[in-house]
């Protein structure tokens, strides 16, 4: 899949707004293709008729500040319909010959937006006569281009929805991408279906008879190795090439050691045992423990779990004669964010959870067949393939394992510790019904020990941290709101079952400011 792609499209600019994501994401749940390009990548000698459409997206930059934005003014001469989400409807504005300034009261959150005039863009998106949206804006557009008309104002935006319904350019100063605008997605559609008359052609079931004739047609006769670690990712990966090329796949999967209370046991039964797939199972539980000896920071921890991943994965990948391919289970927001596919300038919070990697040396060729999926799609791929339920639902996992969720040193003690606190608490969540309502959920090991009193007897263990979070997408998070009763049935169990742990605490912050994991 590429920008030429012979597939009726939603194009989207991204201008580096943290909600890009979301707006390919929404369009692809509506039935139809999206792809995101950066605004310093796109050039209207590469719109070609299978673009038909255009979203401008948001993002941090100021359009009266010529220098620290590019983009190519000739795309909206297209004769393409175009919709400008935040910044993108400034820069829609601005290029068409309106004005845009410092906003005198910013917005940031919900803000009621009252409808002043009908347009195809709004139909059946307003309730009454106003509606509830989020906006986030320092800037707004102070005069319009000419042919322009107000189609909903705010209290501080009163061109909060434009229209040149001439033209078919649209602009709206909020986010109808995020969950917090009432009725967003209706907004969405209407972009779609009525003004740009795009039909629905994107599903996962049509995709997956895509991706098997792709992957047939890249490899052909050639042997594929692949990195399973038991995650949705490398399982999908594994089985969609599993269905295109059978026994000319060769899965590894590398026990760091680090993995959920019988994790191994899982993947062995499931691939090998199941799916009769060639599983090759390395336990190099005592290489990686050796090497993470006395080691406590946490970008040291993933730089030596990546690179025994990799040395090891060679090593036995070479056993494997006249291997041609790697699969890799990239997904789309991977090549966005560590790949920088669209040009934007993000702050490094810290490495990318994911190990492995293609190793230099072995110089094969890449089959991604995931690469411009997004998670859940990935999940309904994998439910078209025939993966178990309890392999596609799992919660994100990553690549270092346990050793992120144990800050500090490493030990065998604490490793098995938090497998048994984290597998109570996995348990109990799926025992109450609620493992499927939450993002992701794990126990961590904190290097903090603390006085207890148990009978009698005074203990001084470690303390576990529960966390769980609800999120979309990974980029935003909240944590799960639990009754105490659950809180207080699951502390009790881990501290009366697992020696080594007497308090129990669970984390309340959302992402941002933290992050989801701990290191």
């Amino acid at each position: 899949m590429s920008l030429d792609l012979d597939l009726n499209k939603i194009l989207i600019i991204d201008f580096g707004s943290q909600f890009t994501q979301l707006i390919a994401r929404r369009v692809r749940e509506l039935g139809v293709f999206s792809e995101i390009i950066s605004h310093k990548k796109i050039k209207s000698k590469n719109i070609n008729n299978s673009i038909k459409g255009i979203i401008l997206s948001g993002g941090p930059l100021n359009v009266y500040d010529l220098k620290k934005y590019s983009f190519d003014k000739n795309i909206i001469q297209k004769k393409i319909p175009i919709l400008g989400i935040c910044f993108g409807h400034q820069i829609l504005s601005k290029i068409n010959g309106g004005r845009v300034k410092q906003s005198k009261h910013r917005e940031f959150g919900l803000a009621n937006i009252l409808k002043k005039k009908s347009s195809p863009l709004t139909k059946n998106f307003f309730k009454k006569k106003h509606t509830k949206v989020w906006m986030s804006h320092a800037d707004q557009v102070s005069k319009l281009p000419n042919n322009f008309k107000v189609i909903a104002s705010s209290q501080n935006s009163k061109f909060a929805i434009v229209a040149n319904e001439l033209k078919k350019f649209y602009g709206v100063q909020f986010h109808p991408e995020v969950t917090h605008t009432d009725n967003g997605k209706i907004l969405i559609s209407n972009f779609i279906f009525s003004i740009c008359k795009i039909r629905k052609n994107w599903s996962t079931k049509n995709q997956k008879i895509k991706l098997i004739k792709e992957v047939k047609t890249q490899v052909g006769n050639d042997k594929v190795i692949c990195a399973l670690s038991g995650g949705v990712d490398s399982s999908v990966v594994a089985q969609l090439l599993n269905k295109a090329i059978g026994k000319k796949l060769y899965c590894i999967f590398v026990n760091t050691g680090l993995l959920r209370k019988n994790e191994e046991k899982q993947v062995i039964a499931t691939f090998k045992k199941k799916l009769k797939m060639n599983l090759i199972y390395v336990n190099a539980e005592k290489e990686f423990i050796k090497n993470l000896k006395n080691i406590s920071d946490p970008e040291k921890k993933r730089k030596i779990i990546g690179n025994l991943f990799i040395k090891i994965f060679e090593r036995y990948a070479k056993k494997i004669k006249n291997v041609k391919f790697l699969a890799q289970g990239t997904l789309y927001p991977d090549l966005i964010e560590s790949k920088s596919v669209t040009g934007s300038k993000t702050s490094k919070i810290k490495s990318h959870h994911n190990v492995g990697g293609l190793p230099k040396k072995m110089k094969l060729k890449l089959v991604e067949p995931l690469k411009f999926l997004f998670k859940d799609e990935v999940r309904k791929l994998g439910l078209e393939l025939n993966l178990s339920k309890e392999i596609i639902t799992r919660h994100p996992f990553p690549g270092p394992g346990l050793a992120i969720r144990i800050p500090g040193i490493i030990t065998n003690e604490k490793i098995k510790i938090l497998k048994e606190a984290d597998f109570y608490f996995i348990k109990a969540l799926k025992d109450y019904g609620l493992y499927n309502k939450i993002w992701q959920a794990y126990a961590a090991l904190l290097p903090v020990k603390t006085v207890g009193v148990m009978g009698d007897n005074r203990t001084y263990e470690y303390l576990c941290l529960l966390r769980a979070i609800t999120s979309e997408d990974g980029m935003t998070a909240d944590f799960y709101e639990f009754k105490k009763s659950f809180i207080q049935e699951i502390s009790n169990k881990i501290v009366n079952s697992i020696r080594g742990i007497n308090r129990v605490v669970y984390d309340v912050t959302s992402k941002p400011p933290s992050t989801i994991e701990l290191e």
